[in-house]
């Protein structure tokens, strides 16, 4: 069995995407015996909703919850100093001797706010052992809540944030089998009447707070346009949906 490094380890564990029965045995284990649970945030005031996912596992009479602020926005110039204070405050507590973890939701390596605490740590900090826990993404837990395949066969899959400009989005929609476009909450007019224009309105699917007893899954994508949608959200373009060939 794997123990914790009693001289002290960073571990990025990926905590799922809402749903507290997808969290993997090992992130279990390790947030259960950690001295430091870190959670982001994106604003002072806000909730953690990662923290959320892995509470009842927390026994906060033994473990220090350290909520560290994230803030989210497109253009990441000026955010530097958040990262290093960061991995400063991560980095004291495992020179002291300290397990911490870092929890985020859906999977490290895929779209977290970790990544760019990792960066940090391995430019200033090398000496520090990092391990990382994947986890379930939300974009696999979205497509099982849909019914709806990622990929078969030879499918060419891609994914990205839905802000991408008109012109590439629009290359992306041609070119690939399943297109599965983050970050959808804001511009989801636009890309549902370019989906309209290329005849693929049929073929997408909208998940939104997958795992989470908020969960909705639409695929009547007409009924979402001028709503205020949730920021936790995305769409699923499967022309195999589209084409019933499933």
């Amino acid at each position: 069995m794997n123990e914790i490094n009693k001289v002290g380890t960073i571990y990025a564990v990926g905590v799922g995407p809402g749903d507290p029965e997808l969290i993997t045995r090992k992130a279990e284990r390790l947030i259960r015996e950690a001295d430091v649970i870190c959670t982001p945030t994106g604003r002072d005031d806000a909730a953690s909703y990662a923290l959320s996912i892995v509470e009842p596992l927390l026994d906060r009479s033994r473990q220090q919850v350290l909520t560290q602020v994230f803030p989210m926005r497109k253009v990441q110039d000026g955010l530097d100093e958040f990262w290093t204070r960061s991995a400063a405050e991560v980095a004291e507590h495992v020179r002291a001797g300290r397990t911490v973890v870092f929890i985020t939701i859906g999977d490290p390596l895929l779209y977290s706010t970790f990544l760019y605490l990792y960066r940090v740590l391995r430019a200033d900090y090398p000496d520090i052992p990092v391990e990382i826990v994947p986890g379930i993404s939300s974009i696999n837990a979205a497509a099982a809540a849909a019914g709806v395949p990622l990929g078969m066969a030879g499918d060419r899959i891609a994914v990205l944030p839905a802000v991408y400009e008109d012109e590439e989005l629009q290359r992306t929609l041609q070119e690939f089998d399943t297109i599965v476009l983050l970050k959808v909450h804001k511009v989801f007019d636009r890309v549902y009447a370019m989906l309209c224009r290329n005849g693929m309105e049929k073929g997408a699917v909208f998940v939104r707070r997958v795992g989470s007893d908020q969960e909705e899954v639409v695929f009547d994508l007409g009924s979402l346009v001028g709503k205020e949608l949730d920021y936790l959200s995305m769409m699923i373009v499967c022309k195999r949906l589209q084409r019933g060939d499933l």
